[in-house]
């Protein structure tokens, strides 16, 4: 009972004072003064979450980075993790890498799914530094988790796990049921173990005492053998007037199931990152990672396979769906995957499902890049004649669906192959520069004078007077004219200057937003001299049928 009792104050006073002195398996050591929340994320420590399916890992690896990223559901006769999935933990003031796996079972069939998925964790786990194997304190030792730590000692055996007792909150009563289940968790090997919960958040602080002198030591072994380079680092980044298009680029994988997202996310990690096969709909959770290409940071997101929900749709695949959507409205380029071969069977580029993420994407001002995939599958001799219509076709269409954005970037690749690669990130980030670009002002007027002369007006007298043109936001460009008198300009005249932005500027591929504003001859010169009251205009608006947008 003591040993609960100290797991309950420590629950309501966690990380209070991070120089508390605290015991740890046997020893006395008072925290050391190393900052975590200041090392760069690519240099942190990784902790990998293992055990077999159903313990809780998912719900402990959002608990760790405080948001309800993967998947929870509670479904014993199925396994809902499916992939890797990695973030940043915030365990008072410590910081790691930790990573979400799927459930083990060692003696998985071959092929078979949860194989698979062990032979990818493998490879994970070789990469970690730390490992955490989970159990179920209610359900005591599992035949199954006798198999994870006979595979975790065969597949890494120089790391000795920190072993955790989830869903204890229910063995905290008179009867010492809590600590007869961590007697019967010993017998796994691997120490005594930690009664949490990552329902509740009952004994973080137990684990944060157990991760720490690990995690520092670790740090401390790579600061000494890395010298002087985090100086000459913080040196080089003190420079803190940064261009937008520099910063991090969200990327978001959708598509129909099956079309090869998951099969390109790992082409473009170039590593077996998420699980592929042929079964349709193998990707559940939507996998955030992180990676680096020609300097530029990426966060990649590989999402499930986007469906209309139905009433049939129930549980995990249910809460996939959703996940997927809320993914869209987080990046900043879509890139909308495309099957070559359905392309052929079905004489069109896009079906409903495709046409429904191409127009949201526009809608919400995001970026979009159209990939088409499993193009390898048209090679030869009686198929050349299709691989030429896809391509030459294929971009004529998607202008005529979304003749909104003009100039939409289309690449054919092979994910299986690994073709294409380069181009595809390529053409993201040019449609992200494009995304972020910012026009002077000055720069903007005297093209207004020029592209304004040019236009064909119906009727002269009545012909709208631009007095002032300016852009207001990047990501995505949105623009403000300010008109003088009643006469406003009309869809056809923000059609013209949109098209002439995107041609004289070459904003072709992305989303511009053109609102207008009427002044009088008042405030004419006061909107000259004050430029940056023009965020703050009211723009008139244009109902669509899903919400109030502007004009594309």
């Amino acid at each position: 009972m003591t040993r609960i009792r100290r797991l309950l104050f420590f629950h309501n006073f966690a990380f209070a004072a991070p120089s508390l002195e605290v015991t740890v398996r046997g020893f006395c050591t008072r925290a050391a003064p190393l900052d975590f929340t200041q090392i760069q994320i690519n240099r942190l420590p990784t902790v990998v979450i293992l055990g077999r399916p159903n313990v809780g890992k998912s719900a402990l690896f959002n608990r760790l980075i405080r948001r309800r990223e993967a998947l929870v559901y509670n479904t014993p006769d199925d396994h809902v993790t499916r992939d890797i999935r990695e973030g940043i933990a915030k365990l008072g003031d410590l910081r790691f890498r930790v990573l979400d796996s799927a459930g083990l079972e060692a003696e998985a069939s071959s092929g078979s799914i949860l194989h698979r998925t062990a032979s990818m964790t493998a490879n994970v786990l070789a990469r970690s530094n730390f490992a955490l194997f989970l159990t179920d304190a209610r359900a005591g030792v599992h035949p199954l988790d006798l198999e994870v730590g006979k595979w975790l000692r065969k597949h890494a055996p120089q790391i000795k796990p920190i072993v955790a007792m989830n869903k204890s909150e229910s063995l905290f009563d008179a009867n010492d049921s809590l600590a007869t289940a961590a007697n019967e968790i010993c017998r796994l090997g691997f120490g005594g173990p930690i009664a949490i919960s990552a329902e509740t958040g009952l004994g973080m602080h137990e684990l944060y005492v157990s991760l720490r002198p690990l995690l520092e030591d670790y740090m401390l072994r790579v600061l000494n053998d890395e010298g002087d380079h985090e100086n000459s680092h913080d040196e080089d980044s003190s420079n803190l007037d940064v261009d937008k298009s520099k910063l991090p680029l969200q990327l978001a994988i959708v598509g129909r199931p099956n079309v090869g997202k998951s099969t390109l996310l790992n082409a473009l990690l170039q590593e077996e990152r998420v699980l592929v096969g042929p079964e349709a709909g193998l990707t559940r959770d939507a996998i955030r990672t992180q990676f680096e290409f020609q300097g530029r940071t990426i966060y990649l997101v590989d999402t499930a396979g986007w469906l209309q929900r139905t009433k049939q749709e129930k549980g995990a695949a249910s809460l996939s769906i959703m996940q997927s959507r809320k993914s869209l409205l987080r990046a900043h380029i879509i890139a909308l995957v495309l099957d070559a071969e359905e392309i052929v069977n079905a004489k069109r580029s896009m079906k409903h499902a495709e046409v429904v993420i191409a127009r949201r994407a526009v809608e919400e001002g995001r970026g979009l890049v159209v990939i088409v995939n499993k193009m390898d599958l048209l090679r030869g001799k009686h198929k050349s004649l299709s691989y030429e219509k896809v391509m030459e076709a294929v971009p004529q269409e998607i202008q005529t669906i979304i003749p909104q954005i003009t100039g939409i970037p289309v690449v054919f690749i092979s994910a299986l192959e690994g073709r294409g690669r380069s181009t595809v990130l390529n053409q993201v980030i040019d449609t992200y520069e494009k995304w972020c670009s910012r026009l002077p002002t000055a720069r903007l007027n005297r093209w207004l004078q020029k592209v304004m002369s040019r236009h064909s007006w119906k009727d002269q007298a009545a012909q709208p007077k631009v007095k002032y043109f300016t852009q207001v936001k990047a990501r995505p460009p949105t623009f403000v004219a300010f008109v003088r008198g009643k006469t406003q300009l009309s869809q056809t005249d923000i059609r013209f200057l949109t098209k002439s932005l995107k041609e004289d500027f070459d904003l072709g591929g992305i989303p511009i937003r053109i609102m207008q504003r009427s002044v009088t001859k008042k405030d004419t010169s006061e909107t000259s001299k004050n430029s940056h009251s023009v965020g703050r205009v009211v723009a008139e608006r244009i109902v669509s049928d899903k919400r109030s947008i502007l004009a594309e």
